[in-house]
């Protein structure tokens, strides 16, 4: 049988046909509509948005960081100024893989541990498109790596910025203080805005109390960049104003010799210009270098400072509070003339120690060990200061009381900041009945009065303000607040004005001629510095127990620990027809005034002649 052939059902291939194409059209109406609405979205409705990502991928605004102004001292010799160094940071929007890409720049040139920590911690803080520093003080050798290999390292940027730098390291360490990075709680402390593009902020000293000074106002600029973020063209820019620059009362000279004088031993050293305020010198022994601190210190090098028992980061001349001793007696004559307890001409016996009425104790006088007996029958005022009779001061200060000593004391600023123009200032004690019951709980005890009386006890002084205390002396009441500043940008900065104290002219005279006798004097405590002197000094000589002597033991120093034995202090003023200059000295566990009162002289030398004498004797009276 013939076999049967099957035929195309033309209805059910065309309906079949139709749908096909319907589907197709309508997938691609579909496809049209889904880019016609993303073309919408792109060019329309999100516009604005696109845009200026476009243009930020294109035209960035980047900082620029001001310069930091300059530091001088009165004769323009350059304390701090800014080398140029070149700083390695990241674009972390411009980078695909930060830990790749950090892992091959250690492969290129050294990124140490603590480097990628501080990067990691900035990064967060840090605004989209600002670069993030890794890498401060790159070498020549290391640019030249990182620009052969630039094309593989986009977002990676190198730029050239102003770094600190100080000429004279650790000479200034103490006065200027340096700038370090800015850590995290900085951060959060300071205007985001003013602070773009900088990575430093005066940490201590003179540095921080005038970094809104130093510090200068931020600049901008448009830049039209690659997709490698290398800068193509400016198209707009707006400088940043430089800092300020500062001029210091601190001189260069006084603040060498003084440094020279103290050499190896720990001490202070502060002059200040009884007229004007102005800081002259502050020093204080061992110091440190600060260039080590202005790119983040190694945990070796600070380590090494932070352990060691001469502690070189206290500023002893402001930070340490010491028994300011002996020197404290000619203010405490001025005292007893003022309160009418006494004349210029007064006496008082002295045995070689002293008793409170009613009590056995005996307060020796130092003078005691030496002769074995008191500085004469009668002292009165001129020889009390001149040989440094504690047995007079003992009567005084009985006489006087704890309290009226206090209220006397205060207006030379004893017990208070003086106010200098630099950080962590400390105020001392000025000790008074009122005092030890806040401070300790407890009640005065007349026995105490005698010690404060010479300056002992619970009385302590920072050198900043045994200075300021004697340029008020020197100035026969005039008060100023203490300034490292003298001009800013050229303008001339006054130093504040406070009460004055007041005295008669007379007893002026009598301190003075007191104060004039521990030099030029036969018997004076510090006789020894008149020596080929060229002018006429006033001076004090002190001395400060480290360690209690009980009553019937004697000090020797040779079985005495180094560490334990007494510290020395001098203070001065010169010339003492008309001073201009005021000196306070202290030298920790110099064994008495004779390690102080040579410094005074090759300051004071130093001020009025230009050099020190290197001849000055020593002498062991305290």
């Amino acid at each position: 049988m013939p076999q049967k052939i099957a035929l195309k059902d033309q209805n059910l291939e065309s309906r079949v046909y139709g749908a096909r194409t319907v589907t197709a059209v309508c997938l691609v109406v579909f496809a049209l509509g889904i880019i016609l609405a993303r073309y919408y979205s792109l060019q329309v409705s999100q516009y604005e948005i696109y845009r200026t990502q476009s243009e930020r991928n294109r035209v960035q605004l980047q900082p620029l960081p001001p310069k930091r102004g300059l530091i001088y001292d009165r004769n323009g010799v350059l304390l701090a100024d800014n080398s140029p160094s070149f700083i390695l940071s990241v674009v972390r929007e411009r980078v695909q893989d930060l830990d790749a890409t950090l892992a091959e720049l250690a492969q290129l040139v050294p990124v140490s541990r603590s480097d990628l920590e501080r990067f990691r911690k900035k990064l967060p803080r840090t605004r989209p498109y600002d670069p993030v520093p890794l890498r401060f003080r790159l070498t020549e050798d290391e640019r030249a790596i990182l620009a052969v290999n630039r094309h593989r390292l986009p977002g990676i940027v190198v730029d050239a910025q102003l770094l600190r730098r100080y000429p004279h390291g650790e000479l200034f360490s103490h006065a200027l203080g340096y700038v370090g990075r800015i850590n995290e709680r900085e951060a959060l402390e300071v205007d985001e805005t003013d602070y773009r593009g900088t990575f430093h902020i005066g940490k201590v000293g003179i540095e921080k109390y005038y970094e809104d000074e130093l510090h200068g106002t931020v600049g901008y600029q448009n830049v039209e960049s690659n997709a490698h973020g290398r800068v193509l063209r400016v198209l707009e820019r707006h400088d940043p104003l430089p800092g300020a620059d500062l001029v210091l009362h601190l001189d260069y000279n006084i603040q060498k010799a003084a440094r020279d004088a103290l050499g190896d031993r720990r001490g202070a050293v502060v002059a200040i210009d009884p007229h004007s305020g102005g800081v002259l010198a502050l020093v204080s022994t061992p110091g440190f270098d600060t260039n080590l601190f202005v790119n983040g210190i190694s945990t070796r090098d600070y380590s090494a400072l932070r352990d060691s028992p001469d502690v070189p980061l206290f500023n002893r001349a402001v930070q340490g509070a010491y028994p300011p001793g002996s020197t404290v007696k000619p203010f405490m004559g001025l005292a007893g003339l003022e309160s009418g307890l006494m004349t210029p001409e007064s006496t008082v016996a002295d045995p070689g120690w002293y008793k409170l009425p009613g009590e056995s104790r005996r307060y020796r006088d130092w003078i005691l060990r030496i002769r074995g007996t008191g500085h004469a029958p009668q002292v009165d005022l001129k020889m009390a200061i001149a040989e440094s009779c504690d047995v007079y001061f003992y009567d005084l200060a009985r006489r006087l009381t704890i309290d009226r000593m206090h209220d006397y004391m205060t207006p030379f600023g004893f017990g208070s900041r003086t106010g200098v123009d630099t950080t962590n200032e400390r105020p001392g004690v000025m000790p008074s009945s009122e005092w030890k019951r806040n401070a300790i709980g407890q009640v005065w005890y007349p026995g105490e009065t005698i010690s404060a009386g010479i300056g002992q006890g619970y009385w302590l002084a920072t050198p900043m303000q045994l200075a300021a205390a004697t340029s008020v002396l020197a100035s026969k009441g005039q008060r100023r607040v203490p300034r490292l500043l003298k001009t800013l940008d050229g303008e001339p900065v006054t130093a504040p004005p406070r009460e004055p104290v007041t005295a008669t002219p007379e007893h002026w005279a009598a301190i003075f001629d007191g104060m004039r006798e521990v030099v030029h004097g036969e018997r004076g405590t510090a006789d020894y510095l008149a020596d080929g002197i060229l002018y006429e000094m006033a001076g004090k000589t002190g001395t400060a127990q480290v360690i209690n002597i009980a009553q019937n033991e004697v000090y020797n120093e040779e079985e005495v620990a180094e560490r334990h034995r007494h510290h020395g202090l001098f203070i001065a003023f010169a010339p003492l027809e008309a001073p201009t200059i005021a000196v306070a000295i202290i030298v920790e566990n110099g064994g008495g005034s004779s390690a102080a009162a040579p410094i005074a002289r090759a300051v004071i030398d130093t001020w009025l002649f230009g050099e020190a004498d290197p001849t000055i004797g020593q002498n062991d009276n305290g």
